[in-house]
């Protein structure tokens, strides 16, 4: 068992890297206009380490942010369109045979990239999103009988059309849980829209690298080392296990929820809360930084019932029930 005690940051390392994270953005907000939620989101779940499910309308700049962040961290970017007809090896790469040289040599797929767009993800079947599976949670890839790592950091951020259900496909449970948060993307406001408009007669913007990969990996190491108070896990066990015994919060909560978040929620809470504290430029989480990401770490975890479809209820009606109903320390 392992009982090294990890240091908290120092406050001029925590000052250095929110200063870093401030430059990231402001890189970003030269290409795109507003949007400032998901940019933010995208920065928390790359400091975590972890993936995105991003759900929204085409036309919301979702894969000019994302290629954006990769230029602004020097990072490497690759984008899968994904369809009926795609294949895992179209994803993850293959053995392609020599017959000259009679060997089999490795063909990488687009996967092999900091930042991975998969764009619109459920418009492939269930045998090309499980392809992901791997990649996502070991940060590896088995091609034939070779296991390769893939390139540290790494994101996939994947998108869906909430609004086209032809040609879909659901997306397995399995491979839902292992995104960190899942982002519901809004239209711009009104001013945002006329800036927008006035920025389409214009050159594209492109963002100077800022960051590089390595330093973004020091600073996941970094946020690893923010502060969660055993107060503050608690009530982050205490979040996630009130969506597994919703009839603790109220019967008529019990009634909505089938199946709640899972471990893995109990981790991202804590890590995203982490990421956040960082940005902000804190060496600890405190229970508002869990508050603000509860809803994407969880929306996406937790199953309702056809009943709650019936009266309208979503996740992030639950959600809120639980967050106002669960003591904040």
């Amino acid at each position: 068992m392992n009982t090294e005690v990890v240091p908290p940051p120092s406050a001029d390392e925590i000052r250095l890297a929110a200063e870093e994270l401030s430059r990231v953005r402001a890189e970003v907000a030269r290409v795109i206009v507003g949007q400032k939620y998901m940019v933010e989101r995208m920065l928390s779940a790359l400091l975590a380490d972890g993936h995105l499910l991003v759900e929204g309308v085409p036309g919301l700049a979702k894969t000019t942010a994302i290629k954006a962040l990769a230029g602004a961290i020097h990072g490497s970017f690759s984008r899968v369109q994904f369809t009926p007809d795609l294949l895992p090896a179209d994803v993850v790469g293959t053995q392609v045979y020599n017959p000259r040289e009679m060997v089999f040599s490795t063909r990488k797929g687009p996967i092999f990239a900091n930042i991975v767009l998969a764009d619109e993800i459920n418009r492939a079947p269930a045998k090309v999103q499980s392809a992901l599976l791997e990649a996502m949670q070991e940060r590896q890839v088995t091609l034939a009988d070779e296991t390769h790592a893939l390139p540290s950091p790494f994101l996939v951020l994947a998108t869906q059309n909430p609004i086209e259900q032809e040609g879909t496909y659901p997306l397995p449970e399995a491979q839902v849980d292992r995104f960190t948060m899942k982002l519901l993307v809004r239209y711009p406001s009104a001013e945002e829209e006329r800036v927008i408009l006035e920025r389409a007669a214009l050159p594209p913007g492109k963002p100077s690298p800022v960051l590089s990969p390595a330093r973004l990996v020091e600073l996941q190491a970094l946020c690893r080392r923010v502060t969660v108070k055993p107060v503050l896990q608690g009530y982050i066990v205490s979040l996630v296990q009130a969506t597994r015994a919703p009839g603790s919060i109220s019967a008529k909560l019990a009634r909505f929820v089938q199946f709640g978040a899972s471990p893995r929620a109990t981790i991202a809470l804590s890590a995203v809360a982490k990421a956040v504290a960082l940005a902000d430029g804190r060496d600890f989480a405190t229970p508002d930084d869990v508050k603000e990401i509860a809803p994407d770490v969880l929306r996406h975890r937790v199953l309702l019932t056809y009943e709650a479809e019936a009266e309208g209820v979503d996740a992030d009606g639950v959600i809120r029930e639980i967050l106002a109903s669960v003591r904040t320390p």
